[in-house]
């Protein structure tokens, strides 16, 4: 046993290099949300000398809602955390969302549960919570026992530097294969009053929609109910983290929790679709999106973003499965890694893809070079022009299937010898 500990807080690997696509401004400044608090700490989880543990502490009032993976081998933390969404939506005590790094306490039976059952216990007994409360999540490496014992005993330090301005700490804490930290921020009025909304988030490989492997955490002090702020984000994660891929790979551990503590003194949002519900639905997309895109952009060796605009389909569900296809072709992310304009792969992914097509009627475009038309390759179309596109590190990539109105956007990120590298040696 004693052997098992000391493999799993093995000596603190280098810092990665910051991915090219991260965002040039780095870590933005993301507002006080009042009602909130955040820690962070060192507990072993896995490595030595980082943090890799973080509190959120909320006050009485907040509510939460949520969405996670459906994978069928989701993780201890996930089921309990979908089980208490429902159980405590209009609870009047405060609430904690618990976090580690290093290890996603996955494939690990009852073992897992105790963990899970073991964090929450104490973080209640420490916070003066009901268990209905405390949220934990887990991310890292899979099938291994989560140390739980180490967690517990960073729990005293965690409260003790719980803080209105910590939630930078705390998106530095849950990242794993992470190059650097994921924030976004977002503040409207409601009736003359500032609401505020910030939100972390981190996620690098093993993304695919139906939510993807990561953790996000967002929270606001707008005051809405639980069901209406529940309705919103599954909406909003449909259109944002669902329409995001890495490499295919949905995760066991999957979890994004929304916290409104309403303490802005702006008017209660009771309805989605009065001026009020709408622009803090649109602020809370923008936050989602921005995050969405972030992960993206940290995908593990990747130094292109790419987004896909599929148009044309007989629907807006054919019109998704068919950006997925061409945006999870190894084919497509390689090409696109070698700065290859090769639509042809393009044109493979979407006859695979199960969405209605006639081949026929087929456009494509690179930006906004259209690269063919009707099915064949456009007249106009030169292959220095499409080279000269895939150099750049944003890249558009446009489908017209000539079917109907359906319509979706994805986004993906190149594969290159980077992503073997970093999952050939993530246990290492």
């Amino acid at each position: 046993m004693a052997k098992e500990l000391e493999a799993l807080t093995a000596e603190k690997p280098k810092a990665p290099k910051v991915s090219p696509l991260a965002p040039k401004g780095g870590f933005p400044q993301l507002p006080v949300i009042a009602g909130v608090d955040f820690a962070s700490a060192q507990a072993g989880v896995r490595y030595k000398g980082r943090n890799d543990v973080m509190l959120a502490r909320l006050a009485p009032g907040s509510v939460i809602a949520g969405t996670f993976t459906r994978s069928a081998t989701r993780s201890a933390a996930v089921l309990d955390c979908q089980a208490k969404i429902g159980a405590s939506a209009e609870a009047d005590q405060g609430a904690a969302i618990l976090v580690n790094s290093g290890n996603s306490n996955a494939f690990t039976g009852q073992r897992g549960r105790d963990s899970v059952e073991a964090l929450t216990q104490n973080v209640a007994q420490l916070l003066d919570l009901p268990l209905s409360r405390v949220f934990t999540s887990s991310t890292g490496v899979i099938g291994e026992p989560l140390p739980h014992d180490r967690i517990i005993a960073s729990l005293e330090e965690l409260d003790g530097n719980l803080a209105a301005d910590g939630i930078t700490g705390a998106a530095q804490a849950i990242m794993t294969t992470d190059t650097f930290p994921k924030g976004a921020m977002a503040e409207i009025e409601i009736g003359g009053k500032p609401v505020r909304i910030a939100g972390i988030a981190k996620g690098s490989g093993m993304i695919a929609p139906d939510m993807a492997t990561m953790l996000v955490y967002i929270f606001t002090d707008a005051a809405i109910g639980q069901t209406q702020l529940q309705s919103l984000v599954s909406r909003l994660t449909d259109t944002s983290f669902n329409c995001i891929t890495v490499d295919s790979d949905t995760s066991t551990s999957d979890t994004l929790l929304v916290a409104a503590t309403g303490q802005s003194g702006a008017a209660e949002i009771t309805d989605l679709r009065s001026p009020e519900g709408r622009s803090f639905a649109e602020a809370l997309d923008a936050v989602m999106l921005d995050l969405a895109h972030q992960v993206i952009r940290d995908g593990e060796g990747a130094t292109k973003f790419v987004g896909i605009t599929v148009t044309g389909a007989t629907n807006d569900a054919d019109a998704k499965r068919c950006a997925l296809s061409i945006a999870n072709s190894p084919l497509v992310k390689t090409a696109v890694a070698g700065e290859d304009p090769n639509w042809g792969r393009i044109v493979a992914a979407i006859g695979k893809s199960g969405a209605a097509a006639d081949r026929d009627r087929l456009a494509i475009s690179f930006g906004g070079i259209s690269v063919a038309t009707k099915g064949m390759v456009d007249p106009a179309y030169r292959e220095e022009d499409g080279a000269a596109y895939m150099t750049r590190e944003e890249i558009e990539i446009g489908v017209d299937l000539g079917l109907g109105d359906g319509k979706s956007k994805v986004w993906t990120c190149d594969l290159t010898h980077r992503y073997i590298e970093i999952n050939a040696d993530y246990r290492s």
